[in-house]
């Protein structure tokens, strides 16, 4: 793993920051958290990239708060123009 920056999905729009941050500290030190609110998704920063991957081996595909998590690097944001595919 490259990056020390995880996406975490399929999460209940109930998880707060601080319920991530508990969940993946027991796999290393947690540098930031960023739940999006209402979109079921967040970002989890570690503070290596080995811890990163540890927290990934252990939490991708486990069960949270009765969902089953989705844990993966995550990708760089997007630059450039964003398409809109909508017809008017």
């Amino acid at each position: 793993m490259e990056g020390s920056k995880l996406y975490v999905g399929n999460l209940s729009y109930s998880v707060s920051e601080e319920d991530l941050k508990e969940l993946f500290s027991n796999h290393g030190e947690v540098k930031q958290v960023n739940v999006i609110e209402g979109r079921g998704f967040g970002f989890v920063e570690m503070s290596s990239p080995s811890e990163a991957e540890t927290a990934k081996g252990a939490l991708d595909g486990s069960d949270f708060q009765g969902r089953t998590l989705k844990v993966d690097e995550a990708r760089p944001p997007r630059t450039g123009p964003r398409r809109d595919n909508r017809r008017y």
